[in-house]
């Protein structure tokens, strides 16, 4: 960066001798520094991309990606082409390419796992959270309840915070429903598949997100309806209420859902883009505090586990065991 492109980003952030001591040119507080782990997700360059270009954006508080470990699974081919065209635009962004996730935690303070193959979560997380740097684990979690749970173990056993969740937790409208008020809601998203995943934790998951959302993590059965190219998936939450979720594969797919409160009956509005999500992992970074409970999101794990365990027992109804 030249002296008259970093002055102006100074200015910008509001650094300088007022803050930092003499020079006006010290670099933002050490605290600041994001790395990620895989280069396999569309969302790693989504993120950088937006955190980067708008370092004096209130809600981002000035965190930005500093570097960026691509591995995460070559073996899914959609990934053997993601990871190598993903290392090249990120390093456009003046992000540096590091060779392992322990020399990556050298040289950052906060953690975004963007691995999108759940499998390898549980493993990259470990090594993560015994550096004690909090962590964001993008969707999905892991690839299984019990993986999860390990996971928020490791997280308690090293005392460090982290959080999962999907950005459509914040599709448009979602936010001003009042959730003690809902009594149901049927929701669509696309849901493709990959063999080395259990069905709805590869896409679907996001329209599971908005279900809990809505619903919260009291789902006591659920039961698949499974077809090539559609799944409608119905759960029934605590006190006899209904949630649906229709997994798109053909034709017209997108987000959204229809929400049956005491009052009104809501449409929700259109997907929000990463920025809401964003501003939540900078807050929870700052601050340590996580934006979505874990009780919720291992919740989430068990329901899609239990719809897996349904589709594979054709469409039987599967009791959520939620001791």
């Amino acid at each position: 960066m030249d002296r008259r492109k970093f002055t102006f980003t100074a200015a910008a952030l509001g650094l300088g001798s007022a803050v930092y001591g003499a020079s006006a040119f010290s670099l933002p507080a050490p605290k600041k520094r994001i790395g990620i782990v895989g280069l396999d997700s569309s969302h790693a360059i989504a993120f950088t991309k937006e955190l980067n270009a708008n370092l004096a954006n209130e809600n981002y508080q000035g965190y930005q990606v500093v570097a960026a470990y691509p591995m995460g699974s070559p073996s899914i081919p959609l990934n053997a082409e993601r990871i190598p065209k993903f290392t090249e635009e990120i390093k456009k962004l003046n992000v540096e390419i590091v060779s392992s996730i322990d020399s990556l935690l050298k040289k950052v303070d906060v953690v975004l796992l963007e691995t999108n193959d759940g499998n390898l979560h549980l493993q990259q997380a470990e090594i993560i959270l015994r550096a004690k740097k909090p962590l964001f684990i993008d969707k999905p979690i892991a690839n299984s309840y019990q993986d999860a749970l390990k996971i928020f173990e490791l997280a308690d056993r090293y005392k460090t915070p982290l959080f999962s969740t999907s950005s459509l937790r914040y599709i448009g409208g979602i936010e001003e429903i009042n959730k003690q008020n809902v009594l149901g809601a049927d929701i669509y998203s696309p849901a493709y598949t990959e063999p080395s995943h259990k069905d709805l934790y590869w896409y679907g998951i996001h329209g599971v997100e908005m279900l809990f959302t809505l619903l919260g993590p009291n789902c006591v059965s659920v039961q698949t309806q499974h077809t090539t190219d559609f799944d409608l998936y119905v759960g029934e939450w605590q006190g006899g209420r209904i949630g649906t979720l229709r997994g798109i594969r053909k034709g017209a797919d997108g987000f959204g859902g229809r929400v049956f409160t005491q009052d009104e009956i809501v449409n929700l509005g259109a997907f929000q883009g990463y920025n809401p999500l964003l501003k939540q992992i900078v807050s929870f970074f700052d601050t340590g505090k996580v934006p979505v409970d874990r009780a919720e999101t291992l919740a989430i794990c068990k329901f899609i586990d239990a719809a897996h365990q349904s589709r594979l027992g054709g469409g039987t109804k599967v009791i959520l065991n939620n001791k």
